[in-house]
């Protein structure tokens, strides 16, 4: 399965509520808004909560997005080891172009950060214009998006849905008592998480061959066996000479958290949405919410969590 990275994208312009078009403001004014963890503004849309900035790039998305059943899609909810997966599939896709060692010395991931390589639709393509052309990428054509599977339009292409974790370290800008309360109460960047990821799920149940379901706790604890697992789900199978010469293992080792991190382009610089490229690359050690909530916050969530997947037949 040949792929190849993507073309050159224009410097997207911040993204801000007051470039909306007049249309998307009646809409948004008419929408159930609540303040964001980080003090942000979400709105109420089709049941679940948007960031009010990304209104105009979800409309976008929706109204034009046309899917093709090459295209390889990356859904994750927000803050959930997307930055990892986007330079493992990435790497995946591409490896038969950089197998030797001269071709991994110009590997894209060495100089480009992986949102880069990997375009959100609704944050980055359809957010910075309208219907943008998307021509000059090449099938297979690797998009990510946060958009829950309800509200999107990208039925046609697979679909790799990262359910990941659900205790986040993360701190906003508001009292982390607070967060917890929005986030129990569904009140998240797209979420309710459970809806979202529910939805993928259910999916992921009826058309197996179209949506591949992962868990960030299962990916960390064997990585190996889930990137086989994706490559094999992608319909690029590693060989048995690549997996005598550890081509998974070196595929890992580029994404790895300690290679990236150090990356001049992941240490500076800034994403168009004004977010420090830095930002995006923590260690997401799994269990590590210990040292940020207490075990009352924890028993919480599993609360929450337990009763609105109750039947589903989803263990987090």
């Amino acid at each position: 399965m040949p792929a190849s990275q993507p073309p050159s994208l224009p410097h997207a312009k911040y993204l801000r509520e007051d470039s909306m078009s007049e249309p998307c403001r009646d809409l948004l004014s008419s929408l159930p808004s609540e303040e964001d963890w980080v003090a942000a503004s979400l709105c109420l849309y089709q049941g679940f909560w948007f960031p009010s900035r990304l209104l105009s790039g979800v409309l976008a998305c929706q109204n034009h997005f046309q899917a093709h059943a090459s295209d390889i899609l990356l859904v994750s909810n927000p803050k959930s080891g997307t930055t990892w997966l986007k330079a493992i599939l990435f790497a995946l896709l591409n490896r038969a172009k950089y197998s030797t060692s001269d071709s991994q010395r110009r590997h894209p991931l060495l100089t480009q950060n992986p949102h880069g390589l990997v375009p959100f639709l609704e944050i980055q393509l359809y957010h910075e214009q309208e219907n943008p052309d998307l021509a000059a990428f090449e099938s297979p054509r690797l998009f990510a998006t946060h958009l829950p599977y309800s509200s999107s339009t990208i039925g046609e292409g697979l679909q790799v849905q990262a359910g990941l974790p659900l205790r986040s370290e993360e701190k906003g800008q508001i009292p982390l008592s607070k967060c917890l309360d929005k986030y129990c109460q569904g009140v998240s960047q797209y979420g309710p998480y459970w809806d979202h990821v529910l939805g993928y799920y259910k999916a992921s149940s009826e058309m197996p061959e179209k949506v591949l379901f992962m868990m960030y706790e299962e990916m960390k604890e064997d990585p190996c066996v889930h990137v086989r697992r994706l490559a094999d789900f992608l319909g690029c199978p590693f060989s048995e000479e690549e997996l005598r010469h550890g081509a998974v293992e070196g595929i890992l080792r580029m994404c790895s958290f300690d290679i990236l991190s150090t990356m001049e382009v992941n240490k500076s610089g800034k994403w168009p949405t004004g977010y420090q490229n830095q930002w995006f690359f923590r260690r997401g050690e799994v269990g590590d919410w210990v040292n940020y909530m207490s075990a009352e916050m924890g028993e919480r969530i599993d609360g929450v969590m337990e009763e609105k997947l109750h039947g589903s037949g989803l263990k987090l």
